[in-house]
């Protein structure tokens, strides 16, 4: 009992320690809220608002309709040019994608011939070139497809191929970054605050104060992850519900209760992990350098900027011991899928002995580093 009101009381502390740092909260809140709303509108795997221009030799009805086949906001509406101008305007950049309708291409459509037209590309911008060939892909083929039906040539293929996007139908980027954004800024901003407070205490010479006291190192560590933990938390959920869900309108199909305790588990291990930099760093600066190297890791390994089967299968093995990718994956289970405990309880179970054994161990070598201390 009267350890559990020591951490209590220490829990206090550390949480008045935290608030009272104007600039750290103002950080917090800044990086819950701009920052996950800019990444996740920011940057889009779609194409928006591309520039096109057509080259029309063959002033038909058909070529008049593929032009106005292509709109806001997935392209600027189309600019017509010569071919003359084609290989200037795209040396100055002015448009990213010009299309050469050839002469009598409706006629030899009709005639049942295959006629070319082609769709010159600045590569410059990859992702949006290579993306954007699709969708112009895609437009023209259904256009043709449906003037054709007009006629008697025939068109019909061998299959016909329906395709049914599950969780995205519209494939908005935004729906997937901005959850991950949530778990990036959890695990970066976890394990600042965390070992920030241990170095802090360490250099201004509070922990050699706590030592003094009737307290046992795990009585001094708890209070850091409680109270850490709980300033996370509540910026969490403030995120999802504010920038998330009200801004941003991405739909959750599962149970946002169930998601939380998720991220509860996840939170032993990010503050373990903060404990145990604070506690193997012997100044701020070293402390900055490990985080720079051991958040990057977690971050890029834990499936969500890229799927874990894409890595190597060595490197997948490795990354089934980190919390990182099952917080990731039960995050896409109950978000994106709606699934409950029964489809997401593996990796409950993972973060939760992983983040566990990891918390034992550094609490244990903070115990360690106070005994050197004494």
């Amino acid at each position: 009992m009267d350890s559990l009101k020591n951490i209590f009381w220490l829990a206090l502390k550390e949480l008045r320690s935290v608030l009272s740092d104007k600039v750290l909260v103002l950080f917090v809140l800044y990086a819950f809220t701009w920052t996950i709303y800019q990444q996740a509108s920011g940057t889009s795997n779609e194409v928006n608002n591309a520039s096109i221009a057509f080259a029309d030799e063959d002033q038909t009805a058909l070529s008049e309709e593929l032009i106005n086949a292509f709109y806001p906001p997935r392209f600027q509406y189309p600019v017509r040019i010569r071919t003359d101008e084609i290989e200037r305007s795209m040396d100055e950049g002015r448009f990213m994608f010009v299309v050469v309708i050839p002469p009598q291409f409706e006629r030899d459509l009709r005639a049942g011939r295959q006629p070319d037209v082609q769709v010159n590309i600045d590569a410059t911008a990859m992702q949006q070139a290579g993306i954007g060939a699709g969708y112009i892909h895609n437009i023209i083929t259904q256009r043709l497809s449906t003037y054709l039906k007009r006629t008697d040539v025939n068109t019909s293929g061998p299959v016909n191929l329906v395709q049914r996007k599950l969780f995205n139908p519209n494939g908005v980027s935004a729906w997937f970054s901005s959850i991950v954004a949530i778990i990036n800024q959890l695990s970066l901003l976890t394990i600042v605050l965390t070992g920030a407070a241990v170095i802090r205490e360490r250099e201004h010479g509070t922990l050699e104060h706590l030592l003094v006291m009737p307290l046992t190192p795990f009585e001094i560590a708890m209070p850091k992850v409680v109270a850490n933990g709980l300033v996370i938390l509540i910026a969490t959920m403030l995120s999802m519900f504010l920038v998330v869900r009200m801004v941003l309108n991405v739909p959750v199909h599962g149970s946002m209760l169930l998601w939380f305790g998720g991220v509860v588990l996840y939170l032993f291990f990010a503050t373990a992990l903060g404990v145990f930099l604070g506690t193997i760093s012997r100044s701020m600066a070293q402390f900055a350098l490990l985080i720079v190297l051991v958040v990057m890791v977690i971050q890029l390994l834990s499936g969500g900027g890229t799927p874990v089967e894409s890595q190597p299968g060595w490197l997948q093995a490795i990354t089934y011991f980190l919390p990182s990718r099952h917080f990731v994956s039960f995050s896409q289970i109950i978000i994106y899928r709606g699934g409950g405990l029964a489809a997401a309880w593996p990796n409950f179970a993972m973060v939760a002995v992983i983040g566990l054994a990891f918390f034992s161990y550094s609490v244990a070598l903070f115990r360690k580093s106070i005994a050197v201390t004494k």
